[in-house]
């Protein structure tokens, strides 16, 4: 409950500390003030028990000097025992006019308010006896003087019965507040000893709540400085200093593991890239290797057609000079692009060429047809990667066709996708034959007679390594005659320097 309260509070460190004290000092001061209080209040009561006695004892005093002032003044008749009188006179009437007139059903009451009205008579024959004496009939003022005097004696009579029972009334209610008295003291040392231990308990558990978190912090940057830095984040419990530091211990905590992750993952990219790296010139290799296994010596082929070209062109022979011209730009293709990245304008020169040459060795059976977008002509791309797909068109699919065979060449692109297909309208392939050759399981010796010796795989897995992705190629295929078409993607990215 209290560290709900500190959260709700939202108070600094400074904020909270003050609470405390301010808290508990309240705390005791309005104990404090209740008690005084209760004192106060007790302390009243009790000055209140014989204020009836009292005003009883001045009410009697008031009448005896009424009784006496008019006495001397029917003795000396002076001015100054008149006015002695009247000023009596008044001051009893006050006070006897203080005295209850109500009709209750208790005696104390009654008598009161027969005094009061005693008290008026008297007043009223007391008058009459000092007229009757400043008008000089002696017998009219010594009888009123005598009537007076009677009622003065039964006002006397009551008040001091009245006065009797009300003290002896008093008493006992002042036995009763001295002993409620006694109880409210010893219980104000029991509250005043409860509110002192509360007050303690209080201070111990706000001061707690503060600590705990400073506790719980240096635990775990003792845990951190150990070099563990998986442990529980920190519960943030408040939003003063303490609450601040916590959060950016949390931070810290969060950013070296952040930051371990990053060079984790780094030194794996950079493991993955090594490995590709190595596994690109391990195919690249292996295709040189193959390459130079099922051909003559490219080098010496080269030179030899060149010469061969040159002497063609000497004797007038033009067919025979480009069909040979077109033999030593394919294998001075190889020769030069040992390097392993090309542009597509490049392999599409290379399969054009490799076409040429087909079509002279089998009388034009090849159809063969482009449609290329230009712009696309600097995307990089591995080398000899075209021709092996179109020599598997024409070995598998269109060599038996007799002239019918057609080969189509096509670059687009969709979005920043470039799309190459090489499509065929040869015997087709069926869906089990397709899913080896992607999957690179399709054996090299099922390859037909004659070929390069790069096949479908090391295509595909060099086209891997060079995009980084798996989804490089797709083959459409329902293996029913109507042809097969194969479609490679590369990312668009062109080549700033390339050979002409």
């Amino acid at each position: 409950m209290i560290k709900k309260l500190y959260r709700l509070l939202n108070l600094s460190l400074q904020g909270k500390i003050s609470s405390i004290y301010i808290l508990t000092n309240l705390l005791v001061c309005l104990v404090n003030l209740l008690l005084i209080l209760g004192i106060n209040r007790m302390s009243s009561e009790m000055e209140l028990v014989y204020q009836d006695n009292m005003h009883l004892n001045e009410l009697s005093a008031s009448l005896n000097a009424v009784q006496d002032s008019m006495t001397e003044y029917l003795n000396v008749k002076t001015s100054e025992s008149l006015e002695e009188y009247y000023r009596n006179e008044q001051i009893y009437l006050s006070l006897a006019e203080e005295l209850t007139d109500e009709v209750t059903g208790i005696s104390f009451d009654r008598m009161k308010r027969n005094i009061r009205h005693m008290s008026d008579t008297y007043l009223e024959i007391a008058d009459q006896t000092i007229e009757a004496k400043r008008g000089r009939n002696v017998e009219k003022y010594r009888i009123r003087y005598e009537n007076a005097t009677q009622i003065y004696n039964y006002i006397t009579t009551y008040l001091n019965n009245l006065n009797n029972q009300q003290f002896k009334s008093n008493s006992e209610n002042y036995n009763e507040l001295a002993h409620a008295f006694r109880l409210f003291e010893a219980i104000s040392i029991v509250i005043m000893f409860i509110v002192m231990f509360a007050n303690a308990g209080i201070i111990i558990k706000l001061v707690g709540a503060i600590i705990n978190p400073l506790k719980i912090l240096s635990k775990s940057a003792d845990e951190v400085a150990k070099g563990n830095f998986e442990i529980a984040l920190i519960e943030v419990q408040s939003q003063d200093e303490i609450g601040v530091v916590t959060r950016a211990f949390n931070q810290m905590v969060i950013s070296i593991r952040e930051y371990i992750e990053r060079i984790r993952h780094s030194l794996e990219v950079e493991r993955l890239l090594k490995e590709k790296e190595l596994m690109m010139e391990a195919h690249l290799k292996d295709a040189q290797l193959k390459y130079l296994q099922a051909q003559i010596n490219p080098h010496f082929l080269f030179n030899t057609l060149n010469a061969g070209a040159q002497l063609a062109m000497m004797e007038g022979a033009d067919r025979t000079y480009q069909y040979v011209q077109n033999m030593a730009e394919f294998f001075r293709y190889n020769v030069k692009k040992g390097e392993e990245i090309v542009t597509l304008r490049e392999e599409i020169e290379l399969v054009d060429n490799y076409i040429y040459i087909l079509n002279v060795r089998f009388s034009g059976d090849i159809h063969y047809e482009k449609k290329i977008e230009q712009t696309l002509l600097q995307t990089e791309m591995p080398s000899m990667i075209l021709q092996p797909i179109v020599e598997n068109c024409v070995n598998h699919g269109i060599r038996e066709m007799a002239g019918k065979g057609r080969i189509w060449l096509s670059v687009y692109r969709i979005d920043d996708t470039v799309c190459i297909s090489i499509r065929d309208n040869g015997i087709g392939m069926s869906k089990e034959t397709i899913d080896k050759v992607l999957s690179g399981t399709y054996r090299e010796e099922e390859l037909a007679a004659g070929s390069n010796g790069i096949g479908m795989d090391n295509v595909i897995a060099r086209l891997k390594l060079f995009t980084e992705s798996d989804d490089v190629m797709s083959i459409i295929s329902d293996g029913t005659g109507k042809g097969t078409e194969v479609i490679i993607y590369l990312q668009l990215k062109e080549r700033e320097e390339y050979d002409v």
